[in-house]
């Protein structure tokens, strides 16, 4: 072995023991979980901040223009759930490799993942381009709205293979834990494109165009960061066209761990279209209200979402070790804080809906429209919290039929029907029902398996201490 790869092997073991001792060393379970869970939440919510923003400063060009972003979203979506999946495998491969000391073999996995991202990447922009038209009238683009909706969703997509090399890019600088410069990236983004959307929307009157733009210049300068990163050997993890082949099952590894985290994006993006499809026949400004309920859903759902995301490792450590007690202290501690910030979030929206409407539009019509929706969307949404301590959960219990049922509950099986059938009985107040009823249900669903889960965790608690009692 050379030096250099001796020198790599070293960094990668002393890290490794660093996060080994994290997790078991530190016994306060409530300060171990935001350490790990932080970053994440920080990540995700200026994600969605950036979201939020973007449909302020679009929503001053009226409601063709909220409109022509909504439907495109179903497309930002299905985009994102790619990179999800990518990332999401790379994450865990590397950190795996990295955890036994392979630096060589995570070098490996993060070169290649990268070197397919790209392609993908522009593989996917040139037949999205090719035939966008025709895929924006499928997810629901009328006349009126289709010429916002082609420019702001051609420019956006010449930026989407950056967008993939970056969400690649971030998790593995998170996989080896330098969860902070992907966070610092990812503000320096935000900051960036909330500072040229008005510039390139309003001074340069650009509209809706400038909207993407800005959005592609944050990329353009994100990839710039990352590039760096890698460059100036921020981290452990090298990445070289050398270290890049496709042998030993990489690829099969990386698509098997990252599948799971494609099929859900893909089931949320075909939420939003048949939202869209349903709203559109009710005229452009239904589109845009659901748009903007929808964009409220995210906004609230990402803070949750990084939650569990870094609370997990956690959770499936003690599992693991058998250490149900602490299993249990764990997920209280998990769905105490994620509930508590659904129910908040869905009563601030319930209450507040004419002055958060308001951010996005002045039309008098839109707004009425937009505040019921609002308002029927997030009636329930105080056991989303519920939802997804149920799906962590169970992903950390390693019950994966289980974990699937709940997870397709909210836009899949309860869903689907729903919105295929009841706007045609109700309008467009079925259509309002659709999405409330669904989140209902899959609320209710996960109360009572986290109910079930925490009775199940009582009887193993009883079980072990029962067993200590009788070898002592």
């Amino acid at each position: 072995m050379s030096l250099p790869e001796r020198s790599m092997k070293s960094k990668a073991e002393r890290m490794a023991s660093r996060a080994e001792d994290t997790s078991l060393l530190d016994g306060k379970v409530s300060s171990l979980i935001m350490r790990l869970a932080i970053p994440c939440i920080i990540g995700l919510s200026i994600n969605a901040l950036q979201q939020f923003v973007n449909a302020i400063f679009v929503g001053r060009l009226g409601a063709q223009a909220i409109a022509a972003v909504s439907i495109a979203l179903p497309l930002v979506v299905l985009l994102t759930a790619v990179g999800q999946g990518i990332g999401i495998g790379t994450a865990s491969f590397v950190s795996r490799n990295l955890g036994a000391g392979n630096s060589l073999e995570a070098n490996r996995g993060a070169s290649l993942a990268l070197a397919l991202a790209a392609p993908i990447g522009v593989t996917l922009t040139g037949a999205l381009l090719f035939g966008l038209r025709d895929v924006l009238a499928l997810l629901g683009g009328s006349p009126t709205i289709m010429p916002a909706a082609l420019d702001y969703a051609s420019t956006l997509l010449f930026g989407y293979t950056l967008m993939l090399l970056n969400m690649v890019s971030g998790f593995v600088a998170r996989a080896e834990g330098n969860t902070r410069f992907s966070m610092w990236t990812m503000i320096t983004a935000f900051a960036l494109n909330a500072l040229l959307d008005p510039i390139l929307i309003f001074s340069l009157h650009l509209g809706i165009r400038g909207a993407a733009l800005a959005t592609f210049l944050a990329q353009l300068a994100a990839t710039g960061l990352y590039i760096l990163y890698f460059v100036k050997q921020l981290g452990v993890v090298r990445v070289r066209i050398s270290y890049i082949t496709l042998g030993d099952g990489r690829v099969k590894q990386l698509a098997a761990i990252g599948a799971p985290a494609t099929i859900t994006g893909i089931l949320s993006a075909l939420a939003f279209v048949l939202l869209n499809r349903a709203a559109a026949q009710f005229g452009d400004n239904s589109v845009a209200a659901v748009g903007i309920a929808a964009r409220l859903l995210t906004i609230g759902a990402l803070p949750i979402m990084g939650l569990c995301i870094g609370s997990q490792a956690v959770l499936g450590f003690s599992w693991g070790a058998q250490d149900f007690a602490r299993v249990q202290r764990v997920a209280k501690f998990m769905l105490s804080i994620a509930v508590a910030f659904s129910v908040t979030f869905s009563a601030v929206v319930v209450i507040f809906a004419r002055p958060i409407v308001r951010l996005f539009s002045s039309s008098e019509d839109m707004t009425e429209i937009a505040i019921s929706t609002c308002i029927m969307f997030h009636l329930f949404f105080g056991l989303f919290g519920v939802q997804y301590v149920a799906i962590t959960m169970l992903q950390s219990f390693g019950k994966v039929r289980l974990s699937a049922v709940v997870s397709f509950a909210r836009q899949g099986y309860l869903f689907v029907p729903a919105i295929l059938l009841l706007p045609s009985i109700w309008g467009f107040k079925g259509l309002l029902i659709s999405q409330a009823t669904a989140e209902l249900g899959a609320g209710l669903l996960a109360v009572f398996v986290i109910v079930r889960q925490f009775g199940d965790l009582k009887g193993m608690l009883v079980s072990s201490d029962r067993l200590v009692k009788a070898e002592s």
